[in-house]
């Protein structure tokens, strides 16, 4: 009898466990200047849920307010069999949990220097759910061209040595 091979999970931007969800539009729409880590406020509805991966993180953005983060646009479906006696809003505001030295330098680069704070990946850490927030500037519509060239060259490039 032959031994089924494991199937291999999907590593996290930085360290630790399995990827939960990706938002691959924010490095298109953004340039990703700083990462950090998070932890996330969650109902226990919410992570089945995420246990699950139904999770939409391409409209999501963290905002700050009173000193504290906050991520909003974030669509967590339910699932029928484990939320029987909650109402669940699957788009709520969630808070984030992040050092105060990190929330200070946040606040500082929002307000001072026009940066925008965006979520860029979920993932598992030791059992928790981590978000990966990156701290982002507005790409312009030359810079997205500019991008998506330097990319197509690249994989030519790669084409190219690999048939020498």
């Amino acid at each position: 009898m032959r031994a089924m091979a494991k199937k291999g999970k999907k590593q996290p931007p930085r360290g630790g466990g399995a990827t939960i969800a990706l938002n691959k539009a924010a490095r298109h729409e953004y340039f990703i200047e700083e990462r950090f880590e998070a932890g996330v406020s969650l109902q226990g509805w919410e992570v089945k849920s995420l246990r699950e991966g139904r999770i939409n993180l391409t409209e999501s953005y963290v905002f700050i307010k009173e000193g504290e983060a906050f991520l909003s646009g974030v669509h967590i479906t339910p699932l029928k069999t484990a939320s029987t006696h909650i109402d669940p809003h699957p788009t709520r505001v969630r808070k984030l949990l992040l050092h105060r030295y990190e929330l200070n330098k946040l606040i500082g680069q929002v307000e001072r220097k026009g940066y925008t704070l965006v979520a860029t990946a979920m993932y598992w850490k030791n059992g928790r759910a981590k978000l990966e927030v990156g701290l982002a500037k507005g790409k312009k519509l030359h810079d997205k061209r500019a991008t998506e060239k330097d990319r197509d060259w690249n994989r030519d490039k790669q084409r190219l040595l690999k048939s020498h």
